[in-house]
């Protein structure tokens, strides 16, 4: 499958339309703690929620939002870790877009927001993204036994994080 010309970006409030349409894909359900059937609106509502000390990057591919990552800078005395979540949609797994996004977000971590520390949770039978955390420097810390429930079954999940400048 080609590698389609991949544009990352800030998330704007027009996105939430195609990010709603990511984000209810049954691939990025099953890969993530996303639910099902979630509206436009409840999309729209959750990412206006959001603080000011998450950033939140699209991948456009297209001329369509294909792609989303979050990375939440934490405070105080966790000022120095940032947790991330992504998803990217079925359309466009294995296309190139994952490794754009954490790409961007790994750049933006060291070089704007000096975060020693990228952690993130991962289900421990989703051998794709772990393979793609790995590649950009992700180790795994611990398993999370019957961590969540996705499609009827209780399922352990991967802590991974990533340490930089330590």
């Amino acid at each position: 499958m080609d590698r389609p010309a991949i544009l990352i970006r800030g998330q704007e409030p027009e996105d939430i339309p195609d990010l709603t349409e990511l984000w209810n894909q049954p691939q990025v359900i099953w890969g993530t703690l996303q639910l099902p059937f979630v509206s436009v609106e409840a999309r729209r509502i959750r990412s206006a929620a959001l603080g000011p000390n998450v950033t939140r990057l699209v991948a456009v591919a297209e001329g369509k939002v294909v792609g989303a990552i979050f990375l939440t800078r934490y405070e105080n005395r966790r000022a120095h870790v940032g947790g991330i979540g992504m998803g990217v949609h079925d359309a466009y797994a294995g296309r190139g877009v994952g490794s754009a996004l954490l790409g961007a977000v790994v750049d933006h971590s060291d070089r704007w927001l000096n975060l020693k520390r990228l952690e993130l949770q991962v289900w421990a039978d989703n051998h794709r993204a772990i393979a793609l955390y790995k590649r950009f420097g992700f180790e795994t810390e611990g398993l999370l036994r019957a961590e969540g429930f996705r499609d009827g079954a209780y399922t352990d999940s991967l802590t991974m994080a990533r340490l930089h400048g330590l």
